[in-house]
């Protein structure tokens, strides 16, 4: 959604001095408080001048104290009660910590409380400003949020509303200020439960004719604390408003009347227009802290933002990988150059800004593409990987890692998952204990190892035909000193159809490929190998119901189907599901 554009107001600067801009980099303003926490010349009560005299008139008095001139004790009386009233409006002001603005209704914007708090409600995200300096600022109108303490130890009250119309209360109830700017987040403002109840309601009409018994899809596995809970941040980088030529700090490659501000936040869905993201509620916390500390870090040595149409400028994109159970995080800054002066420096003035950060990565992307990462990269402080544990083993997470982004519902997934496979706790609804698993699209075996894990006397083999992830998972492998476990680097289906052509035995078959589903050639191969149950991990359910209505055509009915709640918020729903061959 654009936003209004409204005329340049001082009061209305971003972080580095110039007027806000939305997305598209327009203009928009705010009745920001110009004096307030500045020690200023304190703002006029309505009707008084500085001097607290009555405004109006060519000299300075007002009309009808011209008009009755020639009554003395009436005007004085009235002139005195009107000073008697400033003087006592102006020492409340200074004992706040500063003169406040009063609002007029006539004016566009929001009004300020003189407490960091804004009449409209707005929601508050600091914002960097040119000299390293925090500024509380308001993020699009919705909620409040106190002011950021300054470096002096004041506090500057918050921006005003950016220029976007106002809202009825009903669409500002959500928990997130931006959702129809953005857009992925597209059941932000629905009841949790109403969530729920709709994904369990969808893949109860997508199986309905494939479910052998109501009971066969069981309830839908949900979040507790259904925010906070992407472990996963990337944010790409792009140039804004041009700056006015006073602010501070020069910009490597351009002169010094074409600065520009540093955009930075989340694509608007099905465009590449940034909208900026103070807060995300599903995210991590500490991923926008980092995000944020990079642009305070650009914008004061100079470091341009990538400019995809020109194909100029440096840091395209910041992605922020957080341990959920470790706390450890991994910073991804993909450049648009392999040089990269004052590497070093960056990385510990972002560690010194961001204490959780324990490595930074600079992976090079000089491609006209719209994938984020390239294939070069290297560590400029700390190992360049992270370690973080997820049902009891340690994984060691780099920037090209297969790993969920939501390690809570992740675990849930594969203990509902293995369950299915005849390991888990409710005791095997299929037969006896499988003594052979093949992991199929395994990445770098996070459930594959789970799995040997979990069953010493279990052999598992996991397939995938990315050599990178191959590579991770066996070292993940050695890592947890796991050895009943061994991975392939090849394709799945090849794979499939040359042991069942050597006539190998194969208990269970867990399979998690991508959203498009897995190909007629994987399935009909799967069905020729004939393992006694196939447990299918599916992010997009429309294509897992093809696949299994083609698994049951080779033989297998559908047993038992379970959805996870792994992204609440959002429309996307995982299904795990367990067929048995007849």
């Amino acid at each position: 959604m654009n936003e209004k554009k409204h005329p340049h107001t001082p009061s209305a600067r971003g972080p580095e001095g110039g007027a806000r801009t939305n997305a598209n980099g327009r203009r928009s303003a705010g009745a920001a408080n110009r004096n307030a926490g500045t020690g200023s010349r304190p703002a006029r009560r309505r009707g008084a001048n500085a001097k607290g005299r009555p405004a109006g008139g060519a000299h300075g008095g007002t009309r009808s104290h011209q008009r009755t001139k020639g009554r003395p004790t009436h005007g004085d009386a009235q002139l005195r009660e009107a000073r008697a009233i400033a003087r006592k409006l102006n020492a409340q002001l200074e004992g706040d910590g500063g003169p406040r603005k009063k609002s007029h209704g006539g004016k566009k914007g929001a009004a300020h409380d003189g407490r960091g708090g804004n009449r409209n409600g707005g929601r508050t995200a600091e914002r960097a400003t040119g000299n390293g300096r925090t500024q509380a600022r308001d993020a699009h109108g919705t909620g409040r949020g106190p002011a950021k303490a300054r470096a002096n130890g004041s506090t500057r009250p918050n921006s005003a509303s950016s220029g976007a119309p106002r809202r009825a209360a009903s669409a500002q109830a959500g928990p997130c200020a931006i959702a129809r700017q953005c857009g992925a987040c597209s059941c932000i403002d629905v009841p949790y439960g109403d969530q729920l109840a709709e994904k369990q309601r969808r893949v109860e009409e997508l199986f309905a004719d494939l479910a052998p018994s109501p009971r066969t899809i069981e309830p839908i596995a949900g979040m507790e604390d259904p925010f906070g809970y992407r472990d996963k941040i990337a944010s790409p980088f792009a140039p804004g408003r041009v700056l006015p030529a006073r602010a501070h700090g020069k910009r490597r490659g351009r002169d010094e009347g074409e600065r520009r501000a540093i955009l930075c936040g989340m694509y608007t869905a099905g465009t590449h227009r940034i909208v900026e993201a103070p807060r995300c509620p599903v995210e991590h916390p500490a991923g926008r802290r980092v995000i944020e500390a990079v642009r305070q870090i650009m914008a004061a040595h100079g470091i341009e933002p990538y400019d995809e149409d020109a194909g100029t400028g440096f840091i395209r994109h910041v992605v922020v990988r957080v341990g959920h159970e470790s706390g450890e995080v991994l910073v991804t800054v993909v450049t648009n150059d392999r040089a990269f002066p004052n590497a070093k420096n960056f990385a510990r003035e972002l560690v010194r800004r961001c204490p959780e950060v324990t490595t930074v990565v600079q992976n090079v992307n000089t491609r006209a593409t719209n994938a984020i990462l390239g294939d070069e990269e290297h560590a400029i402080y700390g190992p360049g990987f992270i370690l973080d544990a997820l049902c009891g083993l340690s994984f060691r997470i780099s920037s090209h890692s297969f790993y969920q982004v939501n390690a809570v519902q992740t675990e849930v997934l594969y203990r509902i998952a293995l369950d299915m496979a005849g390991l888990g706790g409710e005791g095997d609804r299929a037969g006896s204990a499988p003594a052979h698993l093949l992991d199929a699209y395994c990445g770098t075996g996070t459930i594959g190892l789970v799995a040997a894990a979990s069953a010493p006397g279990l052999q598992v083999t996991g397939v995938e035909k990315v050599a990178s992830a191959v590579r991770d998972a066996r070292q993940n492998a050695a890592h947890n000193g796991i050895e009943n476990a061994e991975f392939v680097c090849e394709d799945a289906t090849a794979y499939l159809r040359r042991r069942a052509a050597e006539g190998q035995a194969l208990d269970v078959l867990m399979m998690d490929p991508p959203r498009s589903g897995s190909t007629p050639e994987f399935l009909d191969a799967a069905c020729a190998l004939a393992p006694a149950r196939i447990v299918y991990i599916s992010c997009n359910p429309e294509t897992q119901v093809r696949d299994v209505r083609r698994l049951a055509r080779g033989g297998y009915r559908l047993c038992r189907l379970r959805a996870v709640d792994m992204f609440p918020h959002t429309d996307h729903i995982e299904t795990v599901a367990l067929l048995v061959r007849q």
